[in-house]
């Protein structure tokens, strides 16, 4: 009886010892592991969409995303702080120098934004504003007053309201209006998207340009409630022209934004930036699956895919490392 216990007891260990084993491999060929990711707000809701679905797929994969501009992004990926940084601007050399690599993974818009009840709403809606007429709010100063767009002696000061925070859509904004920088930007600084859309919000007077996810109900396709997207007379005739309206609706201004009607800036790409290409197979993965059966949720998250093109050369970059 003992030596048939014996036995039994040593099958038993050496089946769980291979269940065990098989358990390991499975593990061992299943992805998991976890990816940081840190900066801009534009790209912000998009990584978040990614990261859920792609968390579907391998559920052992973590993420740790935190929104908190461009610059952020910039410095904490060339630091090796987290594992990829957003970045809602171009890259420019100095970074490149530092070892920036990055991918372009979708596209957005900057718009700029005021009160809705604004006392010159309706003007603004049949006239809209040129870049110059912008570049003399946010750059030069010259025009103080709403008043100065209509025959009205009223006192209407403009409240100008600028970003805090090192990042792309000031970047943006600042290159739209005459290849200026960030700094450049006139206004009180208000830290983040969602704060300087509250400003404005708050404010009858004020004046502020928003990140297209955070300028429209991504529930209701509508301006966020407070907020009027400000139109821009891109031909300069002084007025809106039929082919200038396209800012009533999320539908109307992605549309906009993908054929070319709205200019570029501040239409840009957005990027993932790394110190120097990714190692790390589950980044390489992430990254991949990002710019292919992740493109399925780009135009569900409020953004505009990329030409197939510019995404076969997009991961051109990652394959060449990574064959």
């Amino acid at each position: 009886m003992k030596k048939i216990l014996v036995v039994f007891l040593a099958q038993g260990l050496l089946f769980l010892g291979c269940c065990r084993k098989q358990q390991n491999q499975t593990g061992d060929s299943e992805l998991k592991g976890k990816i940081t990711i840190s900066g801009a707000w534009a790209l912000y809701p998009m990584v978040v969409t990614w990261a859920e679905e792609f968390q579907k797929l391998h559920p052992q994969m973590r993420f740790d995303i935190s929104a908190g501009g461009a610059g952020k992004g910039m410095a904490d990926a060339l630091s090796n702080a987290v594992d990829l940084g957003m970045v809602s601007r171009e890259i420019n050399p100095a970074e490149i120098e530092k070892g920036a690599w990055w991918v372009s993974v979708v596209k957005d818009a900057v718009v700029p934004t005021v009160n809705e009840n604004n006392p010159m709403i309706d003007i603004f809606q049949r006239k809209g504003l040129t870049r110059e007429e912008f570049k003399n709010i946010w750059i030069t100063g010259k025009i103080k007053n709403w008043s100065e767009f209509s025959d009205s002696k009223e006192d209407y000061p403009i409240h100008v309201y600028a970003r805090s925070d090192a990042c792309g859509a000031a970047s943006t904004w600042a290159n739209y209006l005459g290849g200026y920088e960030q700094e450049d930007l006139l206004g009180i600084g208000v830290y983040g998207d969602p704060g300087l859309a509250e400003a404005v919000r708050s404010d009858l007077l004020g004046i502020g340009f928003n990140n297209i996810n955070y300028a429209y109900d991504r529930e209701t396709k509508l301006p966020v409630k407070g907020l009027r997207i400000l139109p821009i007379d891109l031909n300069e005739n002084g007025f809106i022209d039929e082919n200038e309206m396209f800012y009533s609706t999320f539908i109307e201004i992605i549309g906009a934004i993908q054929f070319g009607k709205y200019p570029s800036p501040p239409a840009r790409d957005l990027h993932l930036v790394s110190h120097g290409k990714p190692k790390s197979p589950v980044v390489i993965e992430f990254l991949r699956w990002s710019l292919t059966a992740g493109q399925e949720y780009v135009s569900e998250a409020g953004y505009i895919v990329l030409p197939q093109g510019n995404l076969s050369e997009q991961l051109k970059k990652i394959e060449v490392e990574h064959p």
